[in-house]
């Protein structure tokens, strides 16, 4: 299990994408589908899953928010992962367009399909369920990075806060490491000289992207899109409860949000093993344990699940 795990909430048709996101990306499968029952969204789809290598989690919860490009997922296709040579870039760039074919199947395409500075080969395109995707042919011989990397667009009056969040969240996270930085030039409004254009660093095992825009946008972040975090112990979900959570209002059921509005789910490994893994029963219990909490307790979630 990873460590941070991206969760999507979707209406109803979490199943769904998750199945159509298993057919498009390579080295992806399902890990566990599972019920949950009686909660304030009534019975409520689970999955786990890999795409490329990475874990994502999904959820079928209600309409209650909605996807937008504020997160999106940056799609690395490095001819490395295809072989050697002409050949290699040509699978990669083949695979890639692949992909972007069944992405933009009923979605919208936000950035057309084409050579950019930063890439001989580039699209960011919004699916037919409305979640984002960067696909990006890589440079094999810059500093290699994860299949998949979550990007967090920050706009609006967050705009000029990439950087800053960027080393807030460096601070934050016991393994972290800062990767790029790219600043705007002058010249560029109306983004501010000295912003973040593009700039990323490795928190615990996943690998994060942050840009600003000031163009007008009119998104922001919300729950549709929220970080799971896997901890392993009662200590260390304190810990990063303290660190993260700026919204009292927000806290509910192990999620909170940030400073920046983002949202997480400070959550317990073991307990999601239990959802992955246990009995019907189990899960039933362990559901009905958190819902009335805030802070996840684990001794009272281990109560539960035994």
């Amino acid at each position: 299990m990873q460590k941070i795990i991206p969760h999507l909430w979707f209406d109803k048709e979490a199943s769904e994408a998750a199945a159509f996101y298993i057919s498009v990306f390579p080295g992806s499968k399902l890990i566990s589908s599972r019920l949950l029952r009686n909660t304030p969204s009534g019975d409520c789809d689970l999955l786990s899953f890999e795409l490329w290598g990475q874990e994502f989690m999904a959820i079928s919860a209600g309409p209650e928010f909605t996807f937008n490009p504020s997160v999106s997922f940056i799609v690395n296709y490095d001819p490395l992962l295809f072989g050697e040579g002409e050949a290699a870039e040509q699978s990669a760039r083949e695979s890639l367009d692949a992909a972007w074919a069944q992405l933009g199947e009923g979605g919208k395409v936000l950035m057309p399909l084409q050579e950019y500075p930063f890439s001989k080969h580039y699209g960011w395109v919004q699916d037919r369920y409305g979640v984002s995707w960067q696909l990006m042919l890589t440079d094999p011989k810059g500093e290699p990075r994860p299949t998949i990397t979550p990007s967090l667009l920050f706009t609006g009056a967050k705009a000029g806060k990439a950087e800053e969040a960027l080393n807030f969240y460096l601070s934050v996270f016991r393994k972290a490491k800062k990767g790029n930085v790219h600043r705007y030039p002058a010249g560029m409004e109306p983004d501010k000289e000295g912003t973040l254009m593009y700039g990323d660093g490795e928190l615990e095992d996943r690998w994060f992207a942050l840009m600003d825009s000031a163009h007008a946008h009119g998104f922001d972040f919300n729950e549709a899109i929220s970080f799971l975090v896997a901890c392993t112990d009662q200590q260390e979900i304190d810990y990063y409860w303290e660190k993260l959570s700026a919204v009292p209002e927000a806290e509910q059921c192990g999620w909170i949000k940030d400073q920046y509005g983002l949202s997480w789910q400070i959550s317990a490994a073991d307990m999601e093993r239990v959802m992955r893994e246990g009995t019907q029963e189990q899960i039933d219990r362990v559901v009905q344990a958190f819902m009335p909490m805030k802070k996840i307790d684990m001794a009272r979630i281990k109560a539960a699940a035994e």
